[in-house]
């Protein structure tokens, strides 16, 4: 085999692996704990060593919930889930998901037990819970609350001294959490219920899904943004142009009330990583 074919065919089983791991929300979670080490100032070697926890730990929910998922994405016709498309056989899967796993455990405990034992319990287990039992019930923000409320502890418990975050940190990272997950699930509302899976999301229906994750993601800047105890002339602005993309969140058309969430969602993070400095 030549060099472009074989890298042609890696490429060929490396894409539909990283589709089933639901790469972009998995990329994104990693990149706020990459900035969180980065405005705590944690020493390089423990900042990244944090960061590739937090991402192994969320390849093994991205994959563990398209193995869940497999057989009601083929019911309705999911030709973009490449287990249920075929593209992927689940021992592939699997595998992946075991090596990640064991690569998400050594990873966390370089950085100290403390760290740990909130990423692996709250963080990885608040995930598992969610495909397992939790998204097909009135619960199913709960673990995107305590996955994503851990996640300053997780960075602020690898540093040396390892110490606990304040607590506007853990509320507004949360609220940050739980508007991810309404908006995560709005493209899918129809499929889902097609199929028996009724979070909260599906039982509020997509206008008041969308009014609760901007109320969400507004309350979390808001938070981190006063939440340090000092607002300089740049927090004001951020809480300014936070007012404005709620305007847009809530009463845009097409596809601006989702792209104002996002941005929302990104000054939140913003403001996150700044208040850890």
């Amino acid at each position: 085999m030549t060099t472009s074919a074989y890298s042609s065919a890696a490429r060929a089983r490396a894409l539909p692996l990283l589709r089933a791991a639901h790469i972009g929300p998995s990329l994104a979670v990693t990149c706020v704990v990459a900035l969180l080490a980065f405005g705590r100032g944690l020493p390089v070697n423990r900042g990244v060593a944090v960061t590739a926890a937090v991402f192994a730990g969320q390849l093994t929910i991205g994959w563990g919930n398209d193995l869940l998922d497999a057989a009601r994405d083929r019911q309705v016709g999911r030709t973009d889930k490449p287990l249920a498309a075929g593209e992927l056989k689940a021992s592939t899967v699997q595998a992946c998901l075991a090596a990640a796993g064991c690569a998400c455990v050594v990873l966390s405990f370089l950085v100290g037990w403390r760290s740990a034992m909130v990423h692996l319990c709250l963080g990885v287990g608040s995930g598992h819970a969610y495909n397992l039992i939790l998204k097909r019930t009135a619960w199913s923000w709960l673990p995107y609350a305590v996955a994503f409320g851990t996640l300053p502890a997780v960075v602020t418990l690898a540093d040396l001294p390892p110490g606990w975050p304040p607590a506007w940190m853990w509320v507004s990272a949360g609220a940050l959490g739980v508007a991810a997950h309404f908006l995560n699930a709005l493209p899918d509302l129809a499929a889902d219920e097609a199929t028996g899976v009724r979070g909260l999301p599906h039982r509020l229906g997509a206008a008041a899904s969308r009014a609760v994750a901007t109320a969400l993601l507004v309350g979390a800047s808001v938070v981190a943004a006063l939440g340090p105890g000092s607002a300089g002339p740049w927090v004001w602005a951020a809480l300014a142009s936070v007012a404005g993309l709620s305007v847009v969140a809530l009463a845009g058309p097409a596809r601006r009330p989702f792209q104002a969430a996002v941005a929302i969602a990104l000054v939140d993070v913003l403001l996150l990583t700044f208040g850890a400095a």
